[in-house]
């Protein structure tokens, strides 16, 4: 995982923070709010051009040190003043040391002017851990992707098109880490043809290095006893340096379109986040309402499955878990969501071990060792060991969240509707038996495994694991129970009278009717997480013929990682790229046959309600080609391309 620290901060006597690691501060002492609209607003020509967008329009700036947020609060501020009201703001802003919440809102406490743009950023700045974090605002008119962690291992991992630049590390002489010749080719490559860069420096080395990477540079005149400052604008050439089975697709053509099959979370998350972006989406569900599947079980935990080594699947779970956990909160807490933390146990030797690392690898804030008797105190019940406690983590009704994604005036629901796509001149239509009920230029196929029912996608690995969860009746003891507690399964407190027990795996069985058998087999998940719990609700005595729940499917891939992106057609992909079979060094230069506009969101396995919502952002960033809310790496791991490309390396055929 990237190197991340939270930032000490020292007061001075104004109230003003500087930063103890550098010995710097965060803003003019003369006046922060002037020096932004001088130095990044002025000095990048914001005014004017936040005024000539176009409808529909949309300006990406990057910046290097988010620090208090104030050059965040003030483009945000000028935006909504300037630009047409349905213009769109990206804001891509790195930082390795990130405030603690408490100390940002101290900050922003000096600018009572800014609290209208500033009381939104506090009350989303939860979940807020290393790697790339997004932040959505004013109805999605306002996007915040936070890369939290060292400029030179972050800024590398992006896939943006920048606009405009606000290069504002520490002081170069106090932090020259961040005004390297490494950060400037890394701004070259990130920018849009003719993009901008202001920076409060004039320092000789740093107007150097940025013409080298391609940037025309002057001196203007700078903030306050600054006489100078830098202004720019890249005349470099545009850069992409992806695969071209991992390339963007061609934006489509025609109405800003998009029918989302399927209407679980996955299916409800892309709907919203291309919804978000303006597009009119119709969403297709085969039953009756929406979350009738995986999604609908009464208590989702946010469970963090994690690796100490920032493999592929944990980055994924740390911005995934940032993002639904934002989310979260503009549900009713208590009945559909509630941050009651998660208790991992160490429930053996092996597992003790894990946690240990996990507790050496990742901060303070987003997971806690806990000794036995600290983990009961927070439970609230007796536990056989302690564990890892996630405390911004907890439980979530996932029908709730599947409705509140759903509810966007430009979101058509159609119910009860088994449809098939097909391609039509002018995008794809879906079809209920002989019968076309929609069309429009994009396709998103949402329906987890049933995605293979589609022909391009009928040779991806996916399976189904059938996963049964057990309802119990709380009983007053049994309503101690304060937090989240997991082992092998896992139990949750109290939901309208009912504790959520689970879940059972099942690779074999087709059948979703709930059985005694594995109603018996997650009581002993119980009494393996808590023989105190178990006697509280008069488990012994519990007949599990008598118990309730529901099964569903869970939908994965071999790696574990879910299918999200666009898709090409297999038979001319395994085509353009045969040479791949005899040596996978090669890079040959014929584009990907990508099914235009044909998207997936699907396989999250058991972790969907922390991937899902997150992968709806990531398949509207790769059909609005705009910054990826996730290291490119991670994008390119979850492509559905990777499989068919790895079917080429090893020799296999469609």
């Amino acid at each position: 995982m990237p190197d991340f620290q939270p930032a000490q901060i020292d007061w001075d006597e104004n109230g003003q923070p500087t930063s103890r690691a550098y010995g710097d501060v965060y803003f003019s002492r003369a006046s922060g709010l002037d020096e932004t609209h001088h130095v990044f607003l002025d000095g990048n020509r914001l005014p004017r051009r936040f005024a000539e967008l176009p409808a529909g329009g949309r300006l990406c700036i990057g910046e290097t040190g988010f620090g208090t947020g104030l050059n965040f609060l003030c483009a945000w501020a000028l935006f909504d003043r300037l630009a047409p009201a349905d213009a769109r703001l990206h804001f891509v802003s790195v930082e390795k040391f990130p405030l603690a919440l408490a100390d940002l809102q101290r900050a922003l406490a000096l600018w009572p002017d800014l609290a209208p743009w500033a009381d939104p950023l506090l009350e989303q700045y939860v979940g807020i851990h290393p790697g790339f974090q997004r932040l959505v605002f004013a109805g999605g008119r306002v996007i915040l992707t936070l890369l939290l962690g060292d400029v030179l291992e972050t800024l590398p991992e992006l896939d943006a098109r920048v606009d405009a630049w606000f290069l504002d590390g520490f002081s170069p002489a106090k932090n020259p880490e961040m005004w390297t010749a490494g950060l400037f080719t890394q701004m070259a490559r990130l920018s849009a043809p003719g993009a901008t860069l202001a920076t409060f420096t004039s320092a000789g080395f740093v107007r150097r290095g940025l013409i080298e990477a391609g940037f025309r540079m002057e001196r203007v005149k700078g903030f306050g006893q600054k006489r100078e400052m830098l202004v720019g604008d890249f005349i470099g050439a545009a850069q992409d340096s992806a695969k071209p089975w991992y390339t963007r697709p061609p934006r489509p053509t025609g109405p800003r379109e998009a029918l989302v099959i399927g209407g679980g979370l996955a299916g409800c998350a892309s709907a919203a986040s291309l919804a978000l972006r303006g597009w009119q989406v119709t969403l297709i569900e085969r039953h009756a309402g929406l979350a009738e599947e995986a999604s609908g079980n009464p208590q989702g935990v946010l469970y963090l499955k994690l690796s100490a080594h920032g493999t592929t699947l944990s980055r994924l779970v740390v911005s995934g878990f940032g993002y639904t956990r934002r989310l979260l909160q503009r549900l009713q807490r208590g009945s559909q969501w509630d941050a009651c933390g998660v208790l991992q146990l160490a429930f053996d030797e092996a597992e003790g071990k894990r946690q240990a690392q996990l507790a050496a690898a990742f901060p303070g804030t987003l997971l806690q060792s806990l000794p036995r008797d600290e983990a009961e105190r927070i439970a609230g019940v007796g536990l056989p060991a302690g564990g890892l406690f996630f405390p911004e983590a907890g439980w979530a009704h996932p029908p709730a969240l599947c409705q509140w994604l759903a509810e966007r005036p430009n979101i058509r629901i159609l119910r009860q509707q088994e449809v098939h796509l097909q391609r039509e001149e002018n995008g794809w239509s879906a079809w209920a038996g002989d019968e076309r009920i929609a069309s429009a230029p994009v396709a998103v196929l949402a329906t987890a495994a049933e995605v293979r029912n589609f022909p391009a996608a009928a040779t991806l690995p996916m399976k189904r694991i059938r996963g049964q969860i057990t309802r119990l009746p709380a009983t007053a003891e049994s309503g101690a129970l304060a937090t989240v507690v997991c082992a092998e399964g896992y139990v949750a407190p109290p939901r309208n009278g009912e504790h959520t027990l689970g879940a059972s795996f099942d690779f074999h069985s087709d059948d979703l009717q709930p059985t005694t058998e594995e109603h018996r087999g997650n009581l002993d998940l119980l009494r393996e997480i808590s023989p105190d719990l178990l006697d509280r609700l008069d488990g012994e005595r519990l007949d599990p013929a008598t118990l309730e729940g529901r099964a569903a499917f869970r939908c994965t891939t071999p790696d574990y990682l879910p299918l999200v992106g666009p898709l090409a057609e297999p038979e001319a992909f395994a085509s353009a790229y045969a040479v791949l079979g005899k040596d996978a060094r090669q890079v040959p230069d014929a584009p990907c046959p990508w099914l235009d506009g044909l998207y997936l969101n699907s396989a999250h396995g058991s972790r969907g309600l922390i991937s899902a919502p997150l992968s709806g952002e990531l398949l509207a960033a790769w059909l609005d080609d705009e910054a990826l809310p996730l290291p490119r790496a991670v994008a390119e791991a979850c492509h559905p391309n990777r499989f068919f490309l790895r079917d080429i390396v090893r020799g296999k055929k469609n």
